[in-house]
């Protein structure tokens, strides 16, 4: 179903089946296979895959040679019917891969609205990549990593399998992350290590000055006296129930599974 208002550029392929909103642009020598999804004002600049069931949604900016909803990377992955899900407003940039889930998890990888995928960005199987990110040229995410809200990941930098890394962290460079990084933070190093609290980032997106000094108590907390990180972890739940503000660190550890940098 392509809608009428819906630009088919002679050399690409639209298999029978895919849904084409209105106003979406195709452009030259793109593939679209036949249980593809996409809403309105999406544009597929050229030479773009998108593949298996993928719903990708509107106002998006795809660019040539990107890669979205093939088959996965997963050795234990055998056709099963698993998804791809892309909001709004997003800009994926060239040669982005994003492969769809294996049905041992959700069978889901989903990427949400208003991202900044740079060029060469990896999205392995089953991640979860929230609102607002950036991944900078060359980030790879490894299967099952999450990424929250307003997170940017340098370029280079690999995320290992079932991280989760935190909303408004910033990732440096040539980083490698191996185990969970808790919100607010910077992190940089191979592997990766808490440089301190991402001031300019909070303060960019409307933290005031008494929210981010009380992160910055909280990231004390946790990184600067020694304490172990059951300890850290009660005296900023103790913080929490008066500055609401640092209740993501509460939330973040309970969700946790591989440890904390530290």
């Amino acid at each position: 179903m392509i809608n009428e208002t819906a630009f088919i550029h002679p050399s690409a392929i639209v298999e029978e089946g895919a849904i084409i909103g209105a106003d979406t642009y195709i452009g030259a020598f793109c593939y679209v296979g036949s249980q593809v999804e996409i809403d309105s004002g999406t544009v597929l600049k050229s030479h773009v895959v998108v593949n298996g069931i993928t719903k990708i949604g509107r106002d998006n900016q795809i660019y040539q040679f990107a890669s979205i909803g093939e088959v996965n990377q997963d050795l234990k992955y055998t056709d099963e019917l698993t998804r791809v899900e892309v909001g709004d407003r997003n800009r994926i940039r060239e040669s982005v891969t994003i492969h769809r889930g294996t049905a041992q998890e959700t069978g889901l990888t989903k990427v949400g609205n208003d991202n900044l995928l740079m060029v060469n960005v990896h999205i392995a199987h089953d991640c979860l990549v929230g609102n607002t990110c950036v991944l900078a040229n060359n980030a790879t995410l490894a299967g099952h990593v999450e990424i929250d809200d307003y997170t940017i990941i340098g370029g280079m930098t690999a995320i290992h399998q079932f991280c989760i890394i935190g909303a408004h962290v910033m990732i440096g460079g040539c980083s490698g992350v191996v185990q969970d990084v808790p919100p607010f933070i910077i992190a940089q190093g191979n592997h990766a290590m808490p440089i301190g609290v991402n001031t300019i980032g909070l303060k960019r997106r409307g933290f005031n000055n008494e929210e981010i000094q009380t992160i910055r108590n909280a990231y004390k907390i946790l990184y600067r006296r020694k304490k172990t990180l059951d300890q850290a972890q009660a005296e900023i739940e103790d913080l929490a129930k008066e500055q609401p503000v640092v209740q993501p660190f509460i939330d973040f550890f309970i969700r946790s599974t591989r440890g904390i940098i530290r």
